[in-house]
């Protein structure tokens, strides 16, 4: 058992519309609000060797990171901090101030507990346009499928490359290329944090069309032999970069890097090199 898996029982009970994107979305006077939360334990998120403000930045950036997959601006984080030692605050909060001060967001509120284990839960609140949010659906047939950045360098981290350290203790939300990919008209978005191929996976279920990559379009983590650092890129987690699909004539959009990796098809699949993508990535598992 999974938590995508576990995602239907919150679906027939909320409804499915409620749980297709990474924010939910609320009317706010002439603009829209998009409010998100995450929790993160220190036995399935904090890697040893992290030290408390770095992941004070990772508890703030993941949930900055779902709002600029929206396409919005980050405005407000709420931060409840379980803590197992006390003396871990002061690092926790001052990393998750200094995040939020980097993205343009203020922490307003949260609460502090006594917990087994360190255990944060950020909730984050954005503001975008109505006419430029970007929501995981709304892909059309012959729309190109993009990334920002490089991804699997924080899964190279944890198996052995010590040269991506950064990019799984401090990752950086890509919230000004949201804002303007949002402006420029992609069709659809979302973040990266379980791994392209997951992502790709999560685009499917908002969409009524199919995905289809190249593997010799998909950037590469430095210094890693080719088909590791393509196994890594396709289904490491912990990146937090930005998966869109663009119409061709939007393309390319100016002011942010990205890569062209595919396009949306008509079939129901998700194909890498004509043959079905293996739906694989960061999980949360039991059993």
């Amino acid at each position: 058992m999974d938590d995508r898996t576990l995602l239907t029982t919150v679906m027939g009970i909320v409804g499915r519309e409620r749980c297709l994107d990474d924010c939910a979305i609320i009317p706010f006077g002439d603009q829209v609000m998009v409010a998100t939360t995450d929790m993160l334990h220190a036995s399935t998120d904090f890697v040893c060797g992290m030290t408390d403000w770095q992941i004070g930045w990772m508890s703030a950036a993941v949930t900055i990171s779902d709002i600029a997959g929206m396409g919005a601006a980050p405005r407000y984080v709420l931060l409840a901090v379980g803590l197992d030692r006390w003396e871990q605050l002061a690092g926790v909060m001052q990393g998750a101030n200094d995040c939020c001060t980097r993205y343009g967001a203020t922490i307003i509120g949260g609460d502090i507990d006594r917990h087994g284990e360190l255990t944060i839960v950020s909730t984050g609140l954005g503001i975008v346009a109505p006419a430029y949010m970007v929501k995981r659906s709304g892909a059309r047939p012959g729309d190109l499928i993009c990334v920002t950045g490089t991804c699997g360098q924080a899964q190279a981290f944890l198996e052995g490359y010590t040269r991506h350290k950064l990019a799984l203790f401090e990752p950086q939300p890509r919230v000004a290329e949201g804002q303007v990919l949002g402006r420029a008209g992609v069709s659809a978005m979302m973040d990266i944090s379980d791994g392209i191929a997951l992502s790709l996976y999560d685009l499917f279920e908002a969409n009524d069309f199919g995905f289809e990559i190249e593997s010799a379009k998909v950037p590469l983590p430095a210094g890693i032999p080719k088909l590791q650092a393509r196994e890594l890129a396709l289904f490491g987690g912990g990146d937090y970069e930005l998966i869109f699909t663009c119409p061709e004539e939007k393309h390319p959009v100016a002011g942010v890097p990205y890569t062209v990796i595919g396009r949306v098809i008509h079939d129901r699949h998700v194909l890498i090199d004509g043959q079905v993508l293996e739906k694989r990535g960061y999980q949360h598992t039991w059993g």
